[in-house]
């Protein structure tokens, strides 16, 4: 039996290293689309060890341009694309006053985290149109920062409010075509890019600021991501999953 296909942005480490080896070990085979191009040869004894075939693309999704190619490459490698898992992202440039946001921070952001994961959703959406298949999903990954506001990094809330108006509206469109489409909002995650702030979140956590009084593992993000590429909770498709210990949860 062909088994199914997913690429992950961003795999080459924290929450889409993750994604991409529960993927692998629910039987999905992975291509790795990152920037880290050394990486490749450690992520092919990985996913390869998992059972899964294996591909790495070296790509920047804020160049629209090398959309196609990475499509290309996976149809290349398996024939067929199932998932799609959106995770590739930066966080603000500089954290400060709003007041002190500079043009150029605002569009790096908004470039990757929006505007690359959108157009990369749109070509792998049509892709995935013009072949058959059961069980496709296109899950974004997002942040507890679509809805919960921090004033010293505008830019990366925007950028996370505006890809989960694009889950809807994708949703919706993929809806008729059985391709699930979801959202999934990490918290606090132990990650590179939160390690700069590990004082700060372990004191919040001990604060209380969490209710699961933990961080968030990658792991724990990898383990949704596979659930919801399996299929079982299809008619859910629009759904915002937060995987956060109870930390958007609103409470007096």
């Amino acid at each position: 039996m062909t088994r199914p296909a997913a690429i992950v942005t961003g795999g080459a480490r924290g929450i889409g290293l993750a994604c991409a080896q529960a993927l692998a070990d629910a039987g999905f085979d992975i291509l790795v689309a990152d920037l880290a191009e050394t990486a490749a040869d450690g992520l092919a004894s990985d996913i390869a060890g998992r059972g899964a075939k294996f591909a790495y693309v070296p790509c920047d999704i804020a160049d629209l341009a090398s959309h196609t190619a990475l499509v290309d490459a996976a149809m290349r490698a398996f024939g067929r694309i199932d998932c799609l898992v959106n995770n590739a992202g930066v966080g603000a440039v500089v954290r400060g006053d709003l007041l002190d946001l500079q043009p150029e921070n605002f569009d790096r952001t908004l470039s990757i985290n929006l505007r690359g994961t959108v157009f990369l959703s749109q070509a792998v959406a049509k892709a995935m149109l013009a072949t058959s298949g059961d069980q496709r999903s296109i899950i974004t990954i997002t942040s507890v920062s679509a809805e919960m506001a921090s004033p010293e990094r505008p830019d990366y809330c925007i950028s996370k409010t505006g890809l989960s108006m694009w889950v809807k509206n994708l949703a919706l469109r993929l809806a008729p075509e059985n391709i699930g489409v979801f959202e999934v909002r990490p918290g606090i995650i132990r990650t590179d890019m939160t390690a700069g702030v590990t004082a700060k979140y372990d004191a919040l956590i001990d604060g209380g600021l969490v209710p699961a009084k933990r961080w968030g593992e990658a792991s724990d993000i990898g383990a949704v991501v596979a659930t919801l590429a399996g299929g079982k909770l299809g008619f859910s498709t629009g759904s915002i999953i937060n995987v956060d210990g109870a930390l958007s949860v609103p409470r007096l």
